[in-house]
C-alpha cells in the first residue's frame, strides 16, 4: 500500500473500512458494538495517527464523552481483530487500510505530515523472526515501523 493521493475519497475509504470491520467481526463471531464503530469511525477520520485522548475528543463533539478505559478496551478489541494498528513510537493508532490475513505490516510514518501507510513485506518479516528463532527468542509481537518523509514532503525539502 501506498500512501493515499491527495485526492482520494476519503469517505469512501471510511465507509469501505466500516464494512470490512462488520465482515471481520460476524466471521469471527465477535460484536462490532456502537462504542467500537464510533471508536473505528474516529480513528478512520483522517490517515495520521491518532491518540487515545484525541479519540476521546472527537466522540464528545459528537455525544457524551466516553471514559478513556472504554475507548482504551475499543482499541485494544480493534487492534485484535486487524482492524487499527498501534504507532508505538507515538502512542497513537491509525486505521488498517487493507486486511493483512494475519501478516505483519509495516508502518511508514512521516515526520513533517504525519500521514501513515502501511506496507506488506513478508520476506522481511520472515528474515527478522528467522534471525530471531537462530538466537533462540520467541517472537509475541511484531512492529516494523519506519519513520521518514513521504513523497510529497520530501519534494517540499
Amino acid at each position: 500500500m501506498s500512501f493515499p493521493a491527495t485526492h482520494h475519497d476519503h469517505a469512501h475509504c471510511t465507509a469501505e473500512l466500516l464494512t470490512r470491520a462488520e465482515r471481520t467481526c460476524e466471521r469471527r463471531g465477535s460484536r462490532l458494538t456502537g462504542q467500537r464503530r464510533d471508536v473505528l469511525d474516529c480513528v478512520a477520520q483522517s490517515h495520521s495517527a491518532v491518540g487515545a485522548y484525541d479519540i476521546i475528543e472527537r466522540m464528545a463533539s459528537r455525544g457524551p464523552r466516553p471514559a478513556p478505559i472504554t475507548v482504551y478496551r475499543a482499541l485494544d478489541f480493534l487492534e485484535a481483530h486487524g482492524l487499527v494498528h498501534k504507532i508505538e513510537s507515538r502512542n497513537a493508532f491509525i486505521a488498517c487500510t487493507h486486511p493483512h490475513d494475519g501478516n505483519p505490516a509495516g508502518l511508514l510514518v512521516c515526520e513533517r505530515c504525519g500521514l501513515v501507510a502501511e506496507f506488506d513485506a513478508p520476506a522481511a518479516f520472515a528474515n527478522l523472526e528467522a534471525a530471531a528463532a537462530e538466537q533462540g527468542f520467541q517472537v509475541h509481537r511484531r512492529v516494523v515501523e519506519l519513520s521518514g518523509l513521504c513523497s510529497a514532503c520530501g519534494r517540499e525539502g
